[in-house]
């Protein structure tokens, strides 16, 4: 290739990469458009709504909607402008107007139908617009130094293949991705590795010997402590029946050799940012960052069958901020939030990587410490209790915050509950506020008495808690939805048919009701009309979220008509479904 040839490529590339960064720049602006425009449009769909039609209103919908019908296939948003083309069609009946035509306008039965189908359209707008972001923001990443997504993910890997050249390409390969990679060429190897470290993800090769990869899947699915854990079967047989097998074992993806390492890469992104995003919902308490009371009770209940397998000490201290309730009427519930940040930030930076640190409830804390009798345990607690009264926790407009906490201390013994061995902590820590506070307290030895009991009323609480009213016919799925939201601080009743939750509905005030669509004795649509009437007394305003195993689009039309807040179709993801309530119930 001659020096004019190798001048032309290099110019070529020049502008590939302005073409490409060019196209950027368009998608960045066009983004920005459109988050405007979905904003207008809602605006718009309200204003109709609630302050009936207006020609002028009418008129500047379809203008949006049709200029996203032309701009957005131009930065590659064909699905952005599928969406739009579907609301063009939807409001194209308002270009038959003629100017003045208010009684017209009044008795128009096209807008009430195109406010139902464009609400649903605008989500999927909105839920595209996200999307949009995301892939920028990847491709910038690209763009600036070419770091892979994957290396943001720092995820803990453990690799299963008998293949040693290709094992070791892929640790070094993950390794410059910034992950932690261990390495087994057989499935002992792998098991021995599994009980000794914490990994985010496995890959598994099938093909092995002595012992084939479908081994290891029994082993993960027998231990509970490892059956949730991520897995990439690796496998050179492009074989539909191993696939299918895998999946049914518990795969969560499955790659076929050859492949390139770029496709493993970003399966295995998608996987750790999948468990991580799902951890932070389920898992996280989403003011202090640390895990919940539903992961907490799930942990223990493992970590004590560990203990079972290999026997050693265990500490748990329950913790209470002292006089947390006169910061809160004193100053506010936002430095009260600020209080609790600044207390869990302290503890986790004085406790181990090993130790488990979760919020309760309220201002109450709970941690287990593996490995630490109880006086190991009180000499942490009283360390961090210094530190607390030594520094602030928290600073709002100029002024420092100091607290103090009560902790109370209580080692396991072998038969002891879970609920029974949270309790002796949990009355040590009243004996230390009963005590004068700022203090730790153990709790009583086996034999010894107790001196103080438990000063809450569990049913004050129960009366604070919003209620949740579930309508379905379906014992089982009932049971599910139960069992998925219970975690909540809410009350959750649940009943089988529709003139029962009518009952329930004129008798108690409920702040939300799941309800399906079909019932016994009082269908969900004549319910929801009822409640959303309100009348024969219905005791508050219900926000409902209805369930169908219908996906037609009459029957959502139809709920959403009648005021139904949320909709969802069966099957539906129990993620997405809590996601769904909290949002109506207003909780965070």
């Amino acid at each position: 290739m001659n020096d004019k040839q190798h001048q032309t490529l290099r110019s070529t590339e020049s502008a590939d990469e302005r073409g490409a960064r060019i196209l950027r720049q368009g998608k960045k602006v066009f983004l920005g458009e459109f988050e405007k425009q979905l904003v207008e449009l809602r605006t718009l769909m309200l204003m109709l709504q609630d302050g009936g039609p207006s020609q002028e209103g009418l008129l500047r919908v379809y203008r949006i909607v049709h200029t996203l019908k032309g701009s957005a296939p131009i930065f590659g948003y064909t699905r952005i402008g599928r969406l739009a083309d579907k609301l063009v069609h939807t409001w194209e009946w308002t270009q038959s107007l003629e100017e003045s035509q208010e009684e017209l306008l009044r008795t128009l039965h096209p807008l009430d139908e195109s406010l139902l189908r464009s609400k649903e359209l605008i989500r999927e707008l909105e839920m595209e617009q996200e999307i949009g972001l995301t892939e920028l923001s990847m491709d910038e990443q690209k763009e600036h130094g070419g770091s892979s997504l994957l290396r943001t993910m720092k995820g803990r890997i453990l690799l299963v293949d008998d293949d040693d050249s290709l094992r070791t390409y892929l640790t070094r390969r993950l390794q410059l991705d910034d992950c932690v990679v261990h390495e087994a060429g057989d499935v002992d190897t792998a098991k021995r590795l599994l009980r000794e470290h914490t990994y985010d993800l496995v890959t598994l090769d099938l093909l092995m010997h002595p012992e084939s990869g479908y081994e290891l899947f029994e082993f993960l699915k027998e231990d509970p402590t490892l059956k949730w854990l991520p897995l990439i079967v690796l496998s050179g047989r492009d074989d539909l029946s191993d696939k299918v097998r895998c999946f049914h074992l518990g795969a969560d993806d499955y790659v076929t050799k050859p492949f390139q390492y770029e496709e493993l890469a970003v399966r295995i992104y998608a996987l750790l940012k999948r468990t991580k995003n799902f951890e932070q919902l389920a898992f996280r308490d989403p003011l202090t960052g640390v895990f919940n009371r539903r992961y907490f009770e799930l942990q223990i209940g493992l970590e004590l069958q560990r203990i079972q397998r290999y026997p050693a000490p265990i500490s748990l201290v329950f913790i209470d901020i002292d006089s947390f309730k006169n910061v809160n009427d004193t100053y506010g519930h936002h430095v009260g939030d600020l209080v609790l940040q600044g207390l869990a930030h302290v503890l986790q930076v004085n406790l181990r990587s090993t130790d488990l640190l979760a919020r309760f409830g309220g201002e109450e804390f709970v941690i287990a410490l593996p490995n630490t009798t109880a006086d190991q345990a009180i000499g942490i607690m009283q360390q961090i209790l210094e530190t607390v009264r030594e520094r602030a926790v928290a600073q709002y407009d100029g002024q420092q915050f100091y607290i103090t906490f009560s902790a109370g201390v209580a080692e396991y013994q072998v038969g002891l509950h879970v609920n029974e061995w949270i309790t002796k902590a949990d009355d040590a820590m009243y004996q230390a506020k009963q005590g004068g506070k700022n203090q730790v307290r153990r709790s009583a030895l086996a034999g010894e008495s107790e001196q103080f009991t438990k000063l809450v009323s569990h049913a004050q609480a129960q009366l604070q808690k919003k209620k949740l009213l579930i309508v379905d016919d379906d014992p089982i799925l009932r049971a599910i939805l139960t069992s998925q939201l219970e975690h909540l601080p809410i009350a959750i009743t649940q009943v089988s048919d529709g003139n029962e939750a009518w009952a329930l509905l004129t008798q108690q005030a409920f702040d939300a009701c799941i309800l399906d669509g079909v019932l016994p004795n009082l269908d969900g649509f004549s319910l929801l009309e009822r409640i959303k009437r309100k009348t024969g007394g219905v005791q508050a305003d219900v926000k409902v979220l209805m369930l169908s195993g219908k996906k037609k689009e009459d029957d959502i039309a139809r709920g959403l008509q009648l005021g139904a807040d949320d909709y969802m179709t069966k099957p539906f993801s129990l993620v997405e479904l809590e996601i769904r309530v909290k949002r109506l119930m207003d909780i965070g």
